[in-house]
């Protein structure tokens, strides 16, 4: 029977919930604000770490905000190391998730052709 929560997924979200409250309490860059960690992915040789970041911010730009992260990410990965019991913490590496924003998009167009039809009725 195999295992449908490997240990790679379990460190993934401990990585998740420690990197959200890192971003949010140890960054003090002004540019780096209400950001999310909308998910990780770790690498079965738990070597390498995928973060997919978001923001609530509209002043914010995405290539900035990564770029920022993935600057800030040697400092990030040794906090990591003093709060997870792990051997090794992965090399990270963030990319910006853009699902927030589509869906946000594809809300507004359904609501639109909703009122639309509403008000050709």
């Amino acid at each position: 029977m195999p295992r449908e929560y490997t240990r790679s997924s379990r460190i993934a979200e401990q990585i998740q919930r420690e990197l959200a409250q890192l971003i949010q309490r140890e960054i003090k860059d002004p540019r780096i604000k209400l950001v999310t960690i909308s998910g990780v992915e770790v690498s079965r040789d738990l070597g390498q770490a995928k973060v997919y970041v978001s923001t609530f911010d509209a002043d914010s730009e995405p290539k900035v905000l990564t770029k920022l992260l993935n600057q800030a990410a040697g400092f990030l990965r040794h906090e990591l190391g003093q709060r997870m019991r792990v051997r090794a913490i992965p090399d990270l590496k963030f990319y910006y998730d853009a699902t927030i924003e589509k869906g946000a998009r594809l809300n507004k167009l359904i609501e639109d052709a909703v009122s639309d039809d509403d008000q050709n009725d």
